[in-house]
């Protein structure tokens, strides 16, 4: 998991080179006014998924995991905390291969961070992440999706 700000995103290109289109995507567009929906970017290899997401509690807020995807996740409207732990600390749950997803039930995250617009959160496969623990009713927020 990597917490920084949006403009330090460029720094992380070695880890994977789709990254570099992601920080050319946000030079290029603004988040801020574009509609929820899914917009491609390399095919199945790069998207963004741009959400209107309801409010979560730790309590409801579910961990999950990602096998082909990397997540870099990018609160618009509001901070949201996120839950974590490790893979290795998670139970073994199933995994939809469909949707690129295991989801770990009533299992609570071991630590949070919160994340305010202008920052992003970067979720590997290793990272068990609980998106959309906020404050506010809802949350606008960019999920872009990075084969592994």
């Amino acid at each position: 998991m990597i917490i920084d700000t949006i403009e330090n995103l460029g720094k992380y290109v070695a880890l994977n080179p789709l990254f570099a289109d992601v920080v050319e995507f946000l030079k290029t567009h603004d988040l801020q006014a574009m509609e929820p929906g899914k917009y491609p970017i390399k095919d199945k290899d790069l998207f963004l998924n741009l959400a209107q997401t309801t409010q979560r509690t730790k309590e409801t807020a579910v961990l999950e995991t990602h096998i082909k995807m990397i997540d870099i996740q990018i609160p618009i409207t509001c901070a949201e905390t996120f839950g974590y732990t490790p893979l290795p600390d998670l139970p073994d749950f199933e995994y939809n291969a469909e949707k690129d997803i295991t989801k770990y039930g009533d299992t609570k995250a071991q630590t949070y961070v919160t994340v305010n617009p202008g920052q992003m959160a970067i979720f590997f496969p290793q990272d068990g992440h609980a998106p959309c623990i906020i404050d506010e009713p809802e949350i606008k927020k960019a999920i872009f999706k990075v084969k592994v």
